[in-house]
């Protein structure tokens, strides 16, 4: 047999187990065990086994994932992602629309803690969803923006999603994480832009909350500036060459739990929550690194990246032609499949295919490190894409065990944020310097 056939069985039986509700790691490891085994001999199968989950247990970088997720669910544990959406709420809740605004804008700055989508859209839904019931929000509506305001926790620095996207392309998570900080505040604002039309289509759907005076303002944004001095300290510092990564996840984590001690709602059980949510997490995204790892070879050795990288070269598409038929396919994926389960099978097959494809030239991305950078913020977007569409999107199904809203109506309440994410994602490739910016001027 042939590798390509190989390769191509190998394929069919990961996504057989998927099917079948085996974890996506667990999958990658044992098609890539199997398939290096067929290709090579069962000796390197083994020792890729064993040699990548012990590289990747001892990766030093890595330790930014328990770190930062720690920082989140400290902050979720403590209150502060409560505060932080209540400062949002007494600053523009009085305008039309003005709840699901706060809850976009709470959704971003938590994103800078947590790198969780889910944790984002779980801990802002639960204060979020009550109070736009209260003063009369449509449901779909409210569904919407709480579910798409959440996916900004993987673009928004420190992001899970970056992390794998590092491991996975070797490069810098640093550099990825500050990619991120341009695109995410932009995708804040196209949703925020999103509830203003609609607000304005249709004013029912959001009334105006109440009004706050200028001191109860102030009071609000001193409760919640811990925060934000969190985001400074540890996002500015890695801007500013101050911390790596991984010293700045330890100092926002420290930070995080400084805060949280003197708080009322800071408790042992919360604070013993906070640890195991941290452990489960970190382990889940440990496991996926390691199948990665284990599945990347074995499509290495079945050469079906590098020959179909030379089937569109003979084919000659137009660079901007081919990205968009990539992009296309991911999104058609995403209906499907977990975002980090399709960035783990895809990206190896089709970052090679975009690096010869003349995409970079066109767009004036200088070199190869630019171009997987920009090319991160774009698979990114199209995770978080991925987050809320049907039937699959995690995001939905958190919405929907914290409401009794259905999740027909939450699809439905969603589809104006989709267009707002595709109409980013648009913005992203045709000005990629918003994703270099950053990553380019940043101090070593």
């Amino acid at each position: 047999m042939s590798s390509e056939f190989i390769g191509l069985i190998g394929l069919i039986i990961l996504l057989l187990l998927m099917g079948l509700r085996l974890p996506v790691a667990f999958a990658m490891m044992a098609a890539g065990t199997i398939g290096i085994g067929l290709l090579n001999s069962w000796q390197a199968a083994f020792s890729t086994l064993f040699t990548e989950t012990w590289g990747t247990l001892t990766f030093v970088e890595l330790t930014v994932i328990p770190l930062f997720v720690l920082m989140g669910n400290i902050a979720g544990a403590s209150g502060m992602s409560r505060d932080l959406y209540n400062t949002a709420y007494a600053w523009i809740g009085h305008y039309r629309g003005g709840l699901a605004h706060a809850t976009i804008l709470g959704c971003t700055g938590f994103a800078a803690l947590s790198g969780s989508s889910v944790a984002s859209a779980l801990t802002l839904g639960r204060v979020a969803l009550p109070e736009m019931k209260r003063f009369g929000y449509d449901p779909k509506f409210a569904a919407g923006s709480v579910a798409a305001g959440g996916t900004l926790g993987i673009l928004i620095p420190p992001s899970t999603g970056f992390i794998i996207y590092a491991i996975l392309t070797e490069e810098s998570i640093g550099r990825l994480f500050l990619a991120g900080v341009i695109p995410g505040l932009l995708l804040s604002a196209c949703f925020m832009l999103t509830i203003w039309i609609l607000t304005m289509l249709r004013p029912s759907i959001g009334p105006a909350g109440e009004r706050f005076s200028l001191r109860e303002r102030l009071k609000f944004l001193v409760k919640g500036a811990a925060i934000l001095l969190i985001i400074i300290i540890s996002i500015g510092g890695i801007y500013g060459g101050v911390f790596t990564p991984v010293e700045a996840a330890a100092v926002g984590a420290v930070l995080a739990f400084m805060f949280a001690l003197p708080r009322k709602e800071f408790t042992l059980a919360g604070f013993r929550d906070a640890l195991l949510k941290t452990v489960s997490t970190t382990v889940m995204i440990y496991f996926i690194i390691i199948g990665a790892s284990v599945f990347s070879p074995f499509l290495a050795l079945t050469q079906i990246p590098a020959a179909l990288a030379n089937q569109l070269a003979v084919i000659q598409l137009h660079p901007l032609l081919l990205l968009a038929l990539i992009l296309a396919t991911f999104i058609a994926l995403g209906t499907f499949l977990d975002g980090f389960a399709m960035m783990v099978l895809v990206l190896p097959i089709v970052l090679p295919i975009i690096e010869q494809s003349g995409v970079g030239e066109i767009l004036g991305i200088a070199n190869s490190s630019d171009l997987k950078i920009w090319f991160g913020v774009v698979m990114v977007i199209i995770l978080e894409m991925a987050l809320i569409s049907p039937p699959v999107g995690m995001n939905v199904f958190v919405v929907k065990s914290i409401s009794e809203i259905s999740l027909k109506e939450i699809y439905r309440g969603i589809l104006p944020f989709w267009l707002a994410m595709l109409l980013c994602l648009v913005i992203i490739i045709a000005l990629p310097q918003l994703s270099l910016y950053l990553p380019a001027t940043m101090r070593n």
